[in-house]
């Protein structure tokens, strides 16, 4: 069960709680003697009774001692660190020790869901708890040095994964977690390449993934969606570097075991790598002329999250879109008017439908039948209320904070989306066990009563979202 797995547990299960604090304004010398007295490495600064920084023992040598300065001349606030990264202690342990290896940091300050100071975590705790796990596994990615290595861990991730899939871990967590590791994965990747083959490589590009990659929604058998966006001013020279590093980056993905995009949606295409000014325009096309093929492209651009580089372009193209959809509904309404065409396969007398021939006979696809529906209704009404950031549970929380949705409806909602992606994943473990091919294609006859029951009522959950959709777009004003 989850227990059984601690990286999956609380932060506030495994914090250290009693934090020793002192204000910015502060002597240095009695804060250092304070952490000299206790024997910590560390001490929080505190405003208004708020967390508001952090200085570390390493401060002191890198701003203190390094450069030469007197420390009777300075106060806390002169060589603190801030803003202060924290945590929530409600939120997985695995998610601290991703923060910690993204921001490489050492600790995280845990607060409550009203940010005040609770305890603080290490990586030393952490450490502490299992020398074998998902910790392990980053470490060996970080350290990673060759293409075969990442080949070898990218297998390491499955394994990982289809052990964790049958325990009581949150789907939510699992496949965050997938998503995590394939992020480092990728960006271990593109710090090989840049050092071995790209040093000359310019900096000014980012690498954005969307789609279920960009919401950290992966399964086993997620493939490609990945762009790249440039600056305006790069040379041809740099131009023509960065068209290489992008033919060989996907390349070499796919050969370490990542399924290439079958409608070539990848940053190694012409098509999937602009400059700025270029994205600008492909997207305000798509978005004043929403016709089907560009709703689709553009409702899956929309998820777009930066994975390496500057996030201000990703973030410059998502304030162009917002403003636009804004002027002009007629994407968004388009957009949700597609979600409802995907109807949950329920008979009118209530039983669920499954293919009756073919290939897939006695089997539904599981993302056709609810999970699409969700994650593009879900992100419509993101897009609408501009709180487009994170997971399609991020997106939800966010809307019932905003108060376009109602917890209750909210909570039936997570509830849907969670089995029916839990099934998802379960049938891509079944599928590699097998030796076969992953899909979204699900067996009901592989579903004890309890499961079908549950499916059926994840079904009347969609069918009443899209309901939802209709009423609050405004779909009756739409014409065919």
């Amino acid at each position: 069960m989850a227990d059984d797995n601690p990286f999956f547990r609380a932060v506030r299960d495994f914090c250290q709680r009693d934090v020793v604090t002192c204000a910015a304004g502060d002597r240095l010398v009695d804060a250092v003697g304070i952490m000299r007295s206790r024997n910590i490495s560390s001490i929080v600064v505190v405003r208004d009774d708020m967390p508001h920084g952090i200085f570390t023992d390493r401060d002191l040598r890198n701003k203190v001692v390094a450069q030469a300065r007197d420390p009777a001349a300075l106060t806390v606030a002169d060589v603190m660190h801030t803003p202060l990264s924290t945590i929530a202690e409600r939120d997985v342990l695995y998610e601290a020790l991703y923060r910690m290896s993204k921001q490489k940091i050492h600790r995280l300050v845990v607060v409550d869901d009203t940010g005040r100071l609770t305890g603080i975590i290490t990586d030393t705790d952490i450490l502490r708890l299992q020398a074998h796990s998902p910790h392990q596994l980053v470490l060996d990615i970080e350290k990673a040095g060759s293409i075969d290595d990442l080949r070898h861990l990218h297998h390491r991730i499955q394994q990982l994964v289809v052990h964790m899939s049958g325990t009581g871990i949150a789907i939510r967590d699992l496949v965050k977690l997938i998503a995590n590791l394939n992020d480092q994965v990728l960006i271990r990747l593109i710090g090989l390449l840049r050092a071995e083959k790209y040093p000359d490589l310019t900096d000014r590009f980012a690498f954005v993934v969307m789609g279920s990659e960009g919401r950290s929604e992966q399964t086993l058998s997620t493939d490609q969606d990945n762009a790249i966006v440039y600056a305006d001013d790069l040379s041809a020279d740099e131009l023509a570097r960065l068209e290489a590093f992008s033919v060989e980056l996907i390349d070499t993905l796919i050969a370490i075991g990542v399924p290439p995009c079958p409608g070539g949606i990848m940053a190694k295409n012409a098509a999937w790598r602009h400059s700025l000014s270029e994205w600008k325009q492909t997207l305000n096309r798509w978005l004043t002329t929403p016709t089907p093929e560009h709703v689709m492209t553009g409702s899956m651009f929309m998820d777009l999250r930066t994975l390496y580089g500057p996030d201000e372009l990703v973030q410059a193209l998502r304030e162009q879109a917002f403003r636009t959809m804004s002027q002009d509904q007629g994407f968004l309404m388009r957009m949700a008017q597609n979600m409802t065409r995907f109807l949950p396969p329920l008979s009118w007398l209530g039983r669920i439908k499954v293919e009756k021939s073919g290939p897939h006979r006695g089997k539904l696809d599981i993302k056709k039948a609810g999970i699409f529906a969700i994650t593009d209704g879900i992100k419509a009404l993101a897009i609408q209320a501009r709180a487009l950031d994170g997971s399609t549970h991020d997106r939800i929380e966010a809307l019932v904070a905003a108060k376009v949705m109602k917890e209750a409806d909210a909570a039936d909602l997570r509830a849907a989306f969670d089995f029916m992606v839990r099934l998802r994943l379960r049938g891509h473990v079944e599928a590699l066990h097998a030796g076969t091919e992953p899909s979204n294609y699900i067996s009901l006859e592989q579903l004890n009563a309890m499961e079908k029951g549950e499916l059926k009522l994840a079904f009347e959950g969609v069918a009443r979202f899209q309901g939802f959709i209709k009423h609050h777009f405004s779909l009756q004003l739409l014409r065919n």
